[in-house]
């Protein structure tokens, strides 16, 4: 309970400084209305604006309004479509959400596998071959990869279509752009935790039993690179969420990142304010599940933090 405890605190904390960082440097990046207005409007008129949505007040002030707001649900009305911004992000995050899972899902199918094999043929021409694709994958900007798999597979050979989200087809594309990166860095994060614990005393004593190399591999090995596998793969759905807001460009994928990139272009503070608050509430989840789970499946480091707690209070 203490382990969760503690977990459960930092997370508040951090999205807590999430929430007063996006909501300070948003106001003091400029005033809406010098974007949502024309530049001719009467002065007036801009101080009428200005004092419907709360801007005339101090920045203390429209803090204080601000959390008041969140407390019962509310964030906000939308500056330039005049609607509910949280009705707005919610009306566009399911399509985020399934290219995320499928561009994850993607890169875990690739990498896992790659990253095995390439760790049970160490040195080998097939080890180096799946390094090159890390390396080629790591390397690749998402939106160039994303305008050559276009160019090929929707103009030249007309396999996939180059933009929208009507059915299946139309998320192959924007899933391989954005889960290959990802699939290079879980590949070469493999092939190092499968290396590590090969050498380990179990390992040997598995292979003096007379376990296959199969065997040894999923029953041995495997379960216990696992933990750094997960770690990272927590670490790295933050970069998977903000790829997706360039890959949702390039494929003009109506998600949660063309609504971000309108939103800051038009300065729409309560917009702004919804989607990042949403990004930084399911990076801040994840990786408090992937560090309970790192906890359950490597017991040492919940039972050392735990101990650790215990010699603090100890010396108080």
């Amino acid at each position: 309970m203490r382990f969760v405890a503690v977990k459960l605190l930092r997370s508040a904390v951090t999205m807590w400084l999430v929430i007063t960082f996006v909501f300070v440097v948003l106001r003091i990046s400029g005033d809406p209305t010098d974007i949502l207005l024309p530049d001719d409007v009467a002065q007036e008129v801009r101080e009428f604006y200005r004092v419907k949505w709360g801007l005339d007040q101090s920045l203390w002030q429209q803090y204080l309004a601000y959390w008041k707001a969140l407390s019962t649900g509310d964030f906000g009305v939308s500056l330039r479509a005049g609607l509910p911004a949280w009705d707005m992000v919610m009306e566009r995050a399911p399509k985020t959400l399934l290219l995320g899972l499928c561009g994850l899902a993607m890169a875990l199918f690739i990498g896992i596998p790659l990253g095995v094999i390439a760790a049970q043929y160490q040195g080998s021409a097939l080890d180096r071959g799946v390094m090159s694709f890390a390396v080629f994958g790591f390397s690749m900007p998402n939106f160039f990869l994303g305008i050559i798999l276009i160019l090929v597979f929707s103009l030249h050979l007309r396999w996939l279509p180059s933009s929208g989200s009507g059915t299946l087809a139309h998320l192959v594309m924007p899933a391989f752009t954005l889960g290959t990166a990802f699939a290079a860095q879980i590949a070469r994060f493999t092939r190092s935790a499968m290396i590590d614990v090969s050498s380990r005393a179990y390992m040997r004593t598995a292979r003096s039993k007379g376990a296959g190399p199969l065997r040894r591999v999923v029953s041995h090995a495997f379960p216990n690179a696992v933990v750094p596998i997960v770690t990272i793969i927590g670490l790295k759905v933050g970069e998977l969420i903000g790829g997706a807001v360039v890959v949702e460009t390039v494929f003009a994928w109506p998600g949660l990142g063309r609504l971000v990139t309108i939103a800051v272009a038009n300065r729409d503070l309560a917009l702004v304010q919804a989607i990042l608050i949403l990004i930084a509430a399911t990076m801040i989840l994840t990786n408090l599940i992937v560090d309970l789970m790192y906890g359950w499946l490597d017991p040492r480091v919940r039972d050392a933090r735990n101990a650790a707690g215990h010699r603090r209070e100890a010396r108080a």
